[in-house]
């Protein structure tokens, strides 16, 4: 896009977000447009200040990978920031007092408990899968990202989308869904932004060298895909006013609910799954210096997870509305899961076959191969839960939290971590970490701080279950909802125990990757000319 046309571009945004500060409905709407103001006319006066510069040509024969670099660093950022804000949530429900409200109610734990999970998922998780996703298809295509400067786009674009998302969620202006969408203009841009990642993830794909394409980005492009089309039907929604962020739902009622869980479980299926699966055939094997261990599994245990996940959600719903045969084929399917599921853990774990010797020495590799266990615990807890007779004992309890977390922390958590600690010696140059020493309290304070956080929630879980369902002889009910409450307090502060143990190991591993880009020692470079291909 040439200068001329993005200061037309910018200027009329900015003109429109000056507008929207005037006529906004509503404080949240109001703060938004001062936001998108700000930017655009930064923008503005950024390219206004470039008009004249000469173009300097980029190189095809290096990797584009000043924005994975950022990318890094905004992964790092907003793990610490949603972990922080998951310690003070599981304190607030452990010690109430703790809730406190200023301007419009910020602070208060129905405030925060969105804030939290869009954090963990979308920003930090996010972050590492576009970041992670930039690094793998550029390495394995042996070509350099396509559409130039569009990856600062996503960058850029993305951390824009988590600040008007994480504002929305402090002021209260939320979709009411039981995952908090954000406001209707803000799903838009996500929408433009997500097909700019799309474009370059596949325009990369498409220019690549290497004839074949690595399985790590069928994982990779499966999720862009999937996480498109399952964002623009679940937030269909027409807009109150345009100068307001309330909207109304396309669906109501049981639709409502059988599309939200359509999306919420396949956002675990493919953004919580996939995506990292595809870090996970790229990042062990590399890790491990090993191949993977059976191609061909991994390519049918692509085929399997995609085909089966998408039609898991409706196990969310045993008990309500949906009607029976609906639940049940959920259920069904999720049962089925487990097999492809475990055979993608299967694939990681034989891949370290020769070279188990390494868990000794290397931290990042132990991380790594952890992740792999808590995705196989948790890809057979999950389809165990979904079983209607086991579901009527887990559902809306503390069991479904202990379930999730083990999944996020362990799965999710554990590989990203990994990644990082992979990426930014390489992304910067240097011969190594800083320390290993880190790497190991690292490992062992999230490996500990997880086990109390998921222990804790499967105990408080089983007993919420079974006191709500207690009865006396003459069949009423024998505990109040008060009761279950009070009986679940210590359960509840040793989970806050496990999240602090947690966050305290991010800490310090940001601490490690800082200390690696200032103090390591820098890699010796090579005199022959760079290649595309590692």
């Amino acid at each position: 896009m040439s200068n001329y046309i993005k200061l037309i571009v910018l200027g009329v945004v900015t003109l429109i977000a000056m507008m929207g500060i005037n006529f906004a409905r509503d404080l949240a709407y109001q703060v938004h447009a001062a936001i998108i103001m700000v930017v655009a006319g930064g923008l503005l006066l950024h390219t206004l200040r470039q008009i004249d510069e000469p173009v300097t040509p980029i190189s095809q024969n290096e990797y584009f990978d000043s924005v994975i670099r950022a990318g890094v660093i905004a992964t790092a950022f907003w793990g610490v920031v949603g972990f922080l804000v998951g310690v003070v949530i599981a304190l607030q429900l452990a010690f109430p007092a703790l809730n406190f409200e200023v301007l419009q109610g910020i602070g208060n734990f129905g405030r925060l408990r969105p804030l939290h999970t869009s954090a963990v998922i979308f920003a930090f998780g996010g972050n590492a899968l576009i970041a992670s996703s930039f690094y793998i298809v550029q390495r394995t295509c042996a070509a350099r990202l396509w559409g130039g400067n569009l990856g600062w786009f996503v960058f850029w674009g993305y951390q824009l989308f988590i600040v008007l998302a994480a504002t929305g969620y402090l002021l209260g202006a939320t979709q009411s869904k039981e995952y908090a969408e954000p406001e209707w203009y803000v799903d838009l841009w996500l929408t433009v932004v997500w097909v700019a990642f799309l474009a370059t993830f596949l325009g990369t794909i498409i220019k690549r060298k290497e004839p074949h394409i690595y399985v790590a980005n069928w994982f990779l492009l499966s999720f862009i895909v999937t996480v498109a089309m399952l964002h623009l039907v679940n937030n269909m929604a027409v807009p109150v006013s345009f100068w307001g962020s309330r909207s109304v739902s396309a669906f109501s009622g049981v639709q409502d609910a059988m599309t939200q869980w359509w999306y919420g479980h396949n956002a675990v299926g493919f953004f919580l799954t996939a995506g990292f699966l595809g870090m996970m055939y790229y990042f062990v094997p590399k890790q491990a210096d090993r191949p993977v261990f059976s191609y061909k599994l991994s390519i049918i245990h692509f085929w399997a997870l995609i085909f089966l996940y998408i039609w898991a959600g409706p196990h969310h719903l045993h008990y309500t509305a949906l009607p029976d045969w609906a639940s049940t084929l959920g259920m069904v399917f999720s049962v089925i899961l487990w097999m492809p599921s475990w055979g993608g853990m299967i694939n990681g774990l034989m891949t370290l076959q020769g070279a188990w010797d390494k868990l000794r020495t290397d931290p990042v590799l132990r991380m790594m191969v952890l992740s792999l266990g808590f995705y196989g615990m948790s890809t057979f807890e999950g389809p165990m839960m979904s079983i209607r007779a086991v579901n009527s004992l887990s559902h809306y309890t503390d069991w479904t939290i202990g379930h999730v977390h083990s999944g996020a922390l362990g799965w999710n958590g554990m590989i990203t971590f990994g990644a990082l600690y992979f990426l930014v010696p390489r992304l910067w140059k240097r011969e190594g970490l800083y320390s290993l020493g880190l790497v190991s309290w690292h490992f062992w304070l999230a490996t500990i701080g997880i086990i109390l956080y998921a222990a804790s929630m499967w105990v408080t879980g089983i007993l919420e279950g079974l006191m709500w369902r207690e009865v006396d002889a003459n069949g009423f009910l024998v505990n109040s909802f008060a009761d279950t409450v009070a009986a679940k307090f210590p359960m509840y502060v040793v989970r806050a125990l496990g999240g602090v143990m947690f966050l305290a190991g991010s800490i310090i591993m940001c601490f490690n990757l800082w200390m690696t880009v200032r103090k390591a020692p820098a890699k010796e470079q090579s005199l022959a000319a760079p290649v595309p291909a590692e």
